[in-house]
């Protein structure tokens, strides 16, 4: 049974693993912010932080241990743990009836795991699916925009150079930055100062000199959009920033396009806000999509290089629609009467 985006009325108990980190931590807020039914709240974090109290809606919960949630039969695990917990754990989640909305790498390649994002393939979930990965928050914000314009213009290539806020990669990393600026030690995550830098490099190098988070928008976009085939190449580039991550994006289509038209699409997409008009200086920027939900689109126009192509500025708070938002919506297609 195909299931479709509704609004949630199912009650559940609700588990979050990795509750102490960003992402749960952002996880909690849009659980609130939804006013996402929870019956019963499990955060779980690693055994350094058990009984540590997580809040929800005004209340307090101990963090408590993989185990004890899986033994409490949650109807949801939302997980933000990393992939060698995922791997482990979500199956045996999955094992007890609890369905699984996975943050991490662990499953999002496999070709019997769904990867979601709603705004594009909620029809790719069914019931039936105990475990659902949630993709990378650069491919997010991008299949957003993408899938639109694919419909209506075709997409043949697309490029896109990313400008990756340092909150993707943790607290670590934001005290490596804020340690910098103050001139204090810290833990360093990054290979080179990040504050007043700008790094070529998101996560390890992987095949042909690209990185991880390269080939991964190239492999979850082609999987997330029915594309196996799309022409897509991508340089991500970590930057001193909190907000968000941004991308430069250059598609070339099919077809040929009016940018009114264009515009007015990606206005009444979902999920999508255009901020467009440069005579007031009006563009997407991480400062102004921090704690939104939406993905902004912006710098719109025409690429004169070659036919058929746009160039255009993508923007989205990394943390929200980039992970957490992203995982609640895909809890929402499954909370049902």
């Amino acid at each position: 049974m195909r299931v479709t985006l509704t609004n949630n009325k199912k009650a559940m108990r609700v588990a979050i693993v990795g509750a102490t980190g960003l992402v749960g931590q952002v996880l909690c807020r849009v659980l609130e912010e939804r006013h996402f039914p929870v019956t019963e709240f499990l955060p779980v974090a690693s055994a350094a932080s058990h009984g540590k109290p997580v809040t929800l809606n005004g209340k307090e919960y101990p963090v408590i241990s993989l185990q004890e949630a899986v033994d409490r039969r949650p109807d949801l695990a939302l997980f933000s743990a990393g992939a060698s917990v995922s791997r482990e754990w979500a199956p045996r989640f999955a094992e007890v009836g609890t369905r699984v909305i996975d943050n991490s790498s662990a499953w999002r390649m496999d070709p019997a795991i769904p990867l979601i994002v709603p705004e594009v393939n909620a029809q790719a979930c069914s019931d039936r699916d105990r475990i659902i990965a949630n993709p990378n928050c650069s491919t997010i914000q991008l299949v957003v925009a993408l899938k639109p314009l694919h419909d209506r213009y075709g997409i043949k290539r697309v490029v896109v150079s990313t400008y990756q806020s340092v909150t993707g990669t943790g607290y670590k990393a934001v005290d490596q930055m804020m340690a910098e600026r103050e001139g204090r030690e810290a833990v360093r995550v990054y290979p080179h100062p990040i504050d007043l830098n700008a790094i070529p490099q998101c996560d390890v190098f992987e095949d042909e000199g690209y990185t991880k988070e390269e080939w991964k928008l190239v492999r979850e976009s082609r999987k997330i959009m029915g594309l196996p085939e799309l022409a897509l190449t991508a340089t991500t580039v970590r930057i001193p920033v909190q907000g968000g991550h941004s991308e430069s994006v250059n598609i070339a289509f099919e077809r040929d396009f009016d940018l009114g038209e264009l515009r007015a699409l990606l206005s009444h997409s979902p999920g999508i806000v255009v901020q467009d008009d440069p005579s007031m200086n009006l563009y997407p920027m991480p400062r102004t999509a921090h704690n939104r939900d939406e993905v902004f689109v912006g710098r719109i126009r025409r690429d004169f290089s070659q036919p058929n192509s746009l160039n255009c500025w993508i923007v989205a708070d990394n943390l929200r629609k980039g992970a957490a938002t992203n995982a609640v919506q895909i809890a929402e297609l499954f909370g049902r009467n």
